[in-house]
């Protein structure tokens, strides 16, 4: 069964590709849902993924020259672990009351289930032939990689980039962006003079709680939520000794969950330290590492 199909599964059917995440959407239907890296591969290097694009549709007859609206949101910008990921949405703008009707909200007050079920909603016939999606996946040795360079790169700086590139993505894949609402990172008016000013031709809003305001961002944060939960419940170590021996039960990542602050301190190795899928950066990693690695 192709990604996105609505129809039970059965015995014929078979993966559409590596990137595929098997989930139970709504009574009881199964659907492959597309996300971007093979699940069997470890993630140690940042990548961007597109949906198809709702013009590459052959039986689409809507206007070419319809604009189209864009949302950014993110998911993972404050655990010591797991990828960061941003994520688009895009739909026509003669479409978008009709994509905000499906019933997009923050996907951080959603239900897994709910998630699976929106992110399913997107990759049906039906919506992709309006409205399509990407994300762009920053691995945790990335984020290590940038915050802990000479040169100091800030998370604002990888997550301003990052949004950066999926609007220009999106402009080289000959999407026509008219508008684009972003979910802010730091001071939303400096912000959005400074998105304003590399896409003067597009409409740009940036505002705090852009997910929970604008269905487009709402949808957006459900691709990108999606994603980075798909990568931790399917983690793969890099370092390949450790993928049948260590636990992956260090909960949402957060500096705050005791799941995860009771992964950190078990999983510490007083040589090695901890494996890649840590951000090395956060001070919760560099306080337990003084205190339980050899120096």
């Amino acid at each position: 069964m192709l990604a996105g199909a609505s129809r039970p599964l059965d015995e014929d059917d078979v993966m559409p590709s590596k990137r595929a995440k098997l989930s139970t959407v709504s009574d009881g239907m199964q659907m492959y849902l597309d996300l971007g890296l093979p699940m069997d591969e470890a993630l140690t290097k940042s990548y961007t993924f597109f949906s198809p694009l709702p013009f590459a549709n052959p039986d689409n007859n809507d206007n070419e020259s319809d604009g189209f609206v864009l949302g950014v949101d993110e998911a993972g910008r404050g655990p010591v672990l797991g990828p960061m990921v941003y994520a688009t949405c895009f739909c026509r703008e003669s479409y978008y009351s009709q994509l905000s009707s499906i019933g997009f909200a923050d996907s951080k007050q959603l239900t897994e289930a709910q998630r699976d079920q929106l992110f399913a909603k997107l990759q049906t016939t039906s919506v992709q032939q309006h409205a399509g999606w990407s994300i762009r996946c920053i691995s945790p040795q990335d984020i290590s990689h940038c915050m802990l360079r000479r040169t100091k790169y800030s998370l604002n700086a990888l997550a301003h980039d990052a949004t950066i590139q999926l609007i220009r993505d999106a402009l080289d894949r000959g999407v026509h962006i008219t508008k684009v609402y972003v979910d802010t990172v730091g001071p939303p008016l400096s912000y959005q003079k400074k998105l304003q000013e590399l896409f003067p031709k597009i409409e740009i809003t940036v505002a705090k709680k852009a997910d929970s305001l604008y269905p487009i961002v709402s949808a957006a944060s459900i691709c990108a939520k999606v994603t980075r939960d798909a990568h931790l419940s399917n983690w793969v170590f890099a370092e390949q000794w450790l993928q049948n021996k260590m636990s992956k039960e260090y909960g949402s990542g957060y500096p705050g969950d005791p799941k995860t602050v009771k992964w950190l301190k078990d999983s510490v190795d007083q040589v090695f330290g901890y494996p890649g899928i840590i951000r090395f950066s956060w001070s919760t990693c560099v306080k337990l590492l003084d205190e339980r690695a050899v120096k």
